[in-house]
């Protein structure tokens, strides 16, 4: 009977000192520090217009700047403009595990929509200096620059940039290359900061969901499995501007119509291919857009996403034939031009969704495995460093609206899965 008191005591002690301990963060600092940054471009609408390279940009990135050097981190802007916040490692041979997202919006938008991961970053990093842990690896927080406006940071870091995109003017009024000086980087030399696989140990950002999946399941969190690719494309149909009382109908040469009818043809050639993508005209204009004048001209925007981008490629293929026998049949012309602020899908590692599982089961959080379908800064890491996203439920599944919430304790869920998962990105190899 003793024999087996010393094996059950041994077995005992050896569970307590086996057991890793599951970190949470402060949900008060949390929450603190994630209302003060929305405080930099509020609206009266409750919405954020603090869209890239605006003064609201800036006055939230000096912000954020100040209070990460206060915790005693290496804070430097590289050239693309994005911030990076470093917290050395023991191993200084070791590269580096990221994490981070991005703090602009669109033009009145959400407060949670990219400051979720930026202030969760930083709150696990306040968690692991609070813990006093010493890490193998160095830490770094990233705050991506222009992430709306076509994860302009990220595909600088993933060496995805051209000449073309730095000319690209954004929702602010600046061109992307404007814009990088504006925030303290360098468009001459943005090229420079092209990183590779030896560069990093592994990324994870921490988002909110932007669909109703899991908060019409119940569920706490989303294990991201893969990021839809997208492309974006301008397109401009012409006709014959003339006046608006005395051409005859069926004597004008409207692209406007051609408009209409391409809306709806961009509705009915992604419908009727099976699949998950999806396929959006978000954007028109006018010319030269008076009540009594027929356009000459119309400007709009077409989207596709899917995490196919052969697919993404056939349905472009297949709206642009149609769309130019539409443009015939009205007497109008049709061009498609590609925007470069394409992103390809990705698939996350999957080391790391088993950590991000790991960390969900040990909090005793329920997860669900699921792909994302908007696009994201992990899209471009994941072409250089083995990467994962952590998704936390959107209220209504609302987003890119002033309306966009999660609620406080589903944040402070996110945050733990978060830091517990960079822990654990300590310890693995890839």
């Amino acid at each position: 009977m003793k024999k087996y008191t010393i094996i059950f005591f041994l077995l005992f002690v050896y569970s307590l000192f086996s057991q890793k301990p599951n970190y949470t963060v402060s949900k008060e600092r949390l929450l603190r520090n994630l209302k003060k940054l929305s405080e930099f471009g509020i609206n009266k609408n409750n919405g954020n217009d603090r869209v890239a390279y605006s003064d609201y940009d800036i006055q939230a990135r000096e912000h954020l700047k100040e209070y990460l050097k206060n915790l005693g981190l290496k804070v430097e802007v590289d050239y693309a403009a994005n911030i990076i916040a470093r917290k050395e490692g023991a191993n200084k041979k070791l590269k580096p595990i990221i994490f981070g997202s991005h703090i602009d919006a669109v033009p009145n938008g959400g407060h949670f929509d990219g400051p979720l991961g930026v202030i969760a970053g930083i709150e696990a990093l306040e968690t692991i200096l609070d813990s006093k842990i010493i890490t193998s690896h160095p830490l770094e927080l990233i705050i991506f620059t222009n992430e709306e406006g076509g994860v302009f940071g990220s595909r600088a870091l993933a060496g995805k940039l051209n000449n073309d995109a730095l000319g690209v003017k954004t929702a602010s009024g600046f061109t992307n290359g404007k814009g990088v000086d504006r925030l303290g980087g360098n468009q001459k030399r943005i090229f420079e900061v092209a990183k590779s696989s030896n560069d990093y140990h592994a990324f994870v950002e921490l988002h909110i969901e932007q669909g109703n999946i899991l908060n019409k399941s119940h569920v706490d969190i989303g294990v991201v499995t893969g990021i839809v690719g997208l492309k974006w494309w301008d397109v401009v149909i012409e006709g014959f501007a003339n006046h608006a009382g005395t051409t005859p109908m069926d004597e004008r040469k409207d692209p406007m119509i051609t408009a209409a009818d391409f809306i709806l043809l961009v509705r009915e050639v992604i419908s009727e291919v099976p699949g998950n993508h999806v396929g959006t005209v978000g954007k028109i204009e006018a010319y030269p857009g008076a009540p009594n004048v027929i356009p000459g001209k119309v400007k709009l925007s077409l989207e596709i996403r899917d995490l196919d981008e052969n697919k993404i490629d056939f349905l472009f293929r297949e709206i642009e034939k149609k769309a130019k026998m539409l443009a015939s049949k009205n007497e109008t012309t049709i061009y498609f031009s590609s925007i470069d602020i394409n992103a390809s899908p990705a698939l996350m590692n999957k080391q790391i969704q088993s950590l991000i599982i790991d960390s969900a089961n040990e909090l005793n959080y329920s997860f669900k495995r699921m792909p994302s379908g908007a696009g994201h800064d992990a899209q471009d890491m994941a072409i250089i460093v083995p990467s994962g996203m952590i998704f936390i439920p959107s209220i209504d599944g609302i987003s890119h609206s002033p309306k966009e919430l999660s609620s406080d304790e589903d944040v402070y869920k996110g945050a733990n899965v978060l830091v517990n998962t960079i822990l654990k990105l300590d310890m693995e190899k890839f």
